[in-house]
Formats: C-alpha cells, structure tokens, sequence
C-alpha cells in the first residue's frame, strides 16, 4: 500500500491512524527513510494519539525511549548511530518485546539478526514537496492493520 503524505501534518494524520487500528498484543514497527523523511513525526503522531501529552522526541542519542501509557508500553528505538548489532544485546533487548507493547524502529538494518521480524514497515521516500510511504505487512495482525487503512 502507498500513500502520499503532502505535508508534516499528513504525516501526523497517518501516526494517528495508525494509533487508532494498534492491536493490543506486541507490536513491532520497522520505519524506514533518510535522514529528514518524517520518520519520528510520524512516531510522534501515533505516541500523542496513544495518549502522550508531552514532547516525542528522537531517541538518536539515547536508542531508545519509552513511554508508559494508560493501556500500551512503547519504545521507540532509534538505531542509527549503532555501529554494531551485538550493542543491542546490551540494552536487554529481549526485555522490550513483551505483551501489549508498541515498538516502533527506526534504522532498523542497523540491528541485523538481532531484531524480531516487524509486523509493519512503513518506508518514507520523498517525492515532490512531500513524501510517499510504503506499508508492507509482515504478519496477520499487520496485514489487519493494513486492511483496516485502506478502507
């Protein structure tokens, strides 16, 4: 599935749709893009929408970032700066995927083998003065997701 996003508050929209269809078992989220490609505004969108009212920021320098809402646990890891999978082995990885936890990835090549397989990825390119996601499902639950957006 393709959409095209016009502007940052398109991008928003779709992290609040996206927000709105979440399954309340693990979730896993791969974004892809460039540096700038609305990758966090995206993730900012569907953490403010799960009911976070501060700020979202990227969690480039920290990895990740973790958000205790009402009814969901999320990470949102930022691997860009990781030099070497094996660094995720000391971040306790295995301790994040747990039930009705969201995460979302960004840079999630950067984490190889050591990554469990998303049930999403969203892929931000840019295209004219917007930008064109691709949502590709990898499991039932993101392929339900998918199929509820596209209505």
């Amino acid at each position: 599935m393709e959409i095209y996003l016009a502007d940052e508050s398109a991008t928003l929209e779709l992290g609040k749709q996206l927000a709105q269809h979440c399954p309340k078992q693990l979730f896993i989220m791969h974004l892809e893009g460039d540096l700038g490609a609305g990758k966090t505004t995206l993730s900012r969108g569907l953490i403010q929408q799960l009911g976070h009212k501060g700020n979202v920021k990227s969690p480039t320098y920290t990895l990740v970032e973790r958000y205790d809402l009402t009814d969901k646990l999320v990470f949102h890891f930022d691997l860009y700066r990781l030099s070497d999978p094996e660094e995720l082995e000391f971040l306790g990885l295995d301790d994040y995927f747990s039930e009705n936890t969201l995460c979302l990835i960004e840079w999630a090549k950067q984490g190889g083998d050591y990554l469990p397989e998303p049930d999403l990825t969203l892929s931000l390119r840019y295209k004219n003065e917007g930008r064109l996601v691709t949502i590709s499902a990898h499991s039932s639950a993101g392929q339900i997701l998918c199929n509820t957006l596209n209505k």
